[in-house]
């Protein structure tokens, strides 16, 4: 298993025109999911031309034996993927569904904010007071804490219950992915699938939770597929770390071949430290 992810570098370069202008330099990388082999190689440009093209240049033996791609939601990556390596299978990490669910329930709040307050959420309006709560896991929360993040919503009026509808389609929709790893039956997937879709559609209203659905219903396909295979692209997010932390240590990188090398020299260690005899 083999990921592609985003790998926003660390370092920048000047332009010789206007000293004043820095811009990034964005990689994406390729990362070995299944194995020990971390960084497998790196390409410039989050465009899917660049990315089908690294992969279709590797032996056709080696992209046959790839069987799932762990990405984030990025349209880029499917693109590429789909015509690189058409028989392999995509997977969504979770990590960025709740992400996604967290940044809707956000713009959820501060947005009603403003509605009903006419400005900035500050300490005393019970939505800012328990904006963390709104960000924890049911789970993670006493019942205390519970109680008091739907009594103080609930006394806040129609936008309050507004903004507790948001957290609990996030609530919906962590318990639909809560379902990889355990070997779900088809109709369990559909049943917390349907309870979050119909969630979101009773509040159609609120157009975080309409968007939040769109975006689940256009990757689907992908989704289903983590919660069958419980396959996620942390090595990957591990491996764009340790690059980054690597162009920090550096104070950014002006030669591109030395940026390369040295990543891929810190995300290699522990594969090249193996082969070492004792």
């Amino acid at each position: 298993m083999r990921s592609a992810g985003a790998v926003p570098a660390g370092n920048s370069t000047r332009s010789p025109g206007n000293i004043g202008l820095v811009a990034d330099r964005w990689h994406v990388g390729f990362t070995d999911l299944s194995g020990g082999q971390g960084l497998l190689g790196q390409v410039e440009g989050r465009v899917s031309a660049a990315v089908a093209t690294w992969l279709t240049a590797r032996p056709a033996e080696w992209r046959n034996a790839v069987t799932h791609v762990a990405i984030d939601m990025c349209t880029v990556f499917r693109s590429a993927i789909r015509t690189a390596l058409p028989h392999a299978v995509i997977v969504v990490d979770h990590f960025h569904l709740v992400q996604l669910a967290n940044t809707k329930l956000a713009e959820l709040r501060r947005r009603l904010t403003w509605k009903m307050r006419g400005r900035r959420g500050r300490a005393g309006d019970a939505e800012f007071d328990h904006r963390r709560l709104l960000r924890s896991n049911s789970e993670d929360l006493t019942d205390q804490q519970r109680s008091d993040l739907e009594r103080d919503l609930k006394r806040t009026g129609t936008y309050g219950k507004h903004i507790l509808a948001g957290w609990h389609a996030k609530e919906k929709l962590r318990r639909l992915l809560a379902l990889a790893r355990t070997n779900p039956a088809r109709s369990q997937i559909s049943h917390r699938l349907h309870a979050f879709y119909a969630w979101c559609a009773d509040h159609a209203y609120l157009p975080e939770l309409v968007t939040l659905a769109e975006t689940i219903a256009a990757w689907w396909p992908q989704i289903e597929a983590f919660l069958l295979t419980g396959i996620t692209n942390a090595k990957s997010e591990g491996t764009n770390r340790v690059i980054k932390l690597e162009a920090r240590c550096a104070y950014g990188f002006r030669n591109t071949t030395n940026q390369r090398l040295r990543s891929r020299c810190a995300t290699t260690r522990a594969s090249r430290s193996r082969t070492i005899p004792a």
